[in-house]
């Protein structure tokens, strides 16, 4: 996807002009996550694609230079996806999405899965009714191939667009759910952030919830508790918070699968995902 963010140092003058810092950056739930596993350290590849335009063009370009794989990606006469992010004065996002090229993900998008040790999904490419079906088919491939799949049911906003029960189905599926507070309180309609991580625990091995300032608390099925405070940096732009997070996450985990040392892993590359514009790393981004 392409963000397009307004940065609005003001109240919005609707029906008028509102003066805002705006920028364009590479975006999308999984490019983010995957840009910034990455640049954590390690090896990732992308399953989305992009319309025969600028816009497309621009985001493979920033893949080139992270040095992200991707296969097959343009859709000819396809438009490419576009987010228009609006950020208040506080750091907090709102997002209008319109998917374009990425709906309509059918098996045949799927690489060869050998030599890949992760699997992370984003709960968007779920909740579109035309991509679900073929991403339902690759979760099956997935799965035979004993891949562990890290699972992101995206926001609030998008789950409400599907039957809730249809999103509970989901969720035996995956190996690790990586969500924010007030996701995991939908899911369960739990009204304490503990008791929702052992309401989604019965469905998924292992639970993360982000809960912004307060930091990360998480989970393995008969497993320790873990509580990991947030790293204090000034913040910028929250867009992309959680999928950095997920992105350093899930490197950490292929060197070592230690939740605490993940969730930590996660907390110091979302702390430099929310200090700069955008939800992607520079080209330059050392972890």
């Amino acid at each position: 996807m392409l963000d397009v963010v307004a940065i609005v140092p003001s109240q919005i003058n609707y029906g008028s002009d509102t003066p805002s810092q705006i920028s364009t950056h590479g975006g999308g739930a999984a490019g983010n996550v995957a840009s910034w596993a990455q640049v954590s350290g390690a090896q990732t590849q992308i399953i989305a694609r992009v319309g025969n335009d600028s816009a497309g063009i621009a985001i493979l370009s920033e893949f080139d230079g992270l040095g992200v794989r991707y296969k097959n990606t343009i859709v000819p006469g396809a438009r490419t996806g576009v987010v228009v992010i609006l950020v208040d004065p506080s750091g907090e996002r709102t997002m209008f999405p319109e998917t374009g090229a990425n709906s309509g993900l059918t098996l045949n998008d799927l690489p060869e899965l050998k030599g890949f040790q992760a699997v992370y999904i984003s709960g968007y490419a779920l909740q579109n009714p035309q991509s679900r079906p073929g991403v339902l088919a690759m979760i099956d491939v997935i799965r035979e191939n004993k891949i562990p799949i890290f699972f992101d049911p995206a926001t609030v906003g998008g789950m409400s667009q599907v039957n809730i029960a249809e999103i509970l189905r989901w969720l035996p599926l995956m190996s690790t759910l990586l969500l924010n507070e007030e996701e995991a309180i939908f899911l369960t309609q739990e009204s304490d952030v503990r008791a929702s991580l052992e309401a989604l625990l019965q469905s998924t091995p292992t639970v993360v919830i982000k809960r912004g300032s307060l930091g990360s608390i998480g989970k393995t099925k008969d497993g320790e508790l873990h509580t990991i405070e947030s790293i204090e940096v000034s913040m910028l732009d929250t867009t992309g918070a959680g999928d950095s997070y997920a992105g350093g996450y899930i490197a950490s985990w292929l060197k070592n699968p230690d939740i605490a040392q993940c969730m930590k892993a996660g907390s110091l590359v979302a702390s430099q995902c929310v200090a700069i514009v955008g939800a992607r790393p520079q080209v330059t981004t050392e972890i």
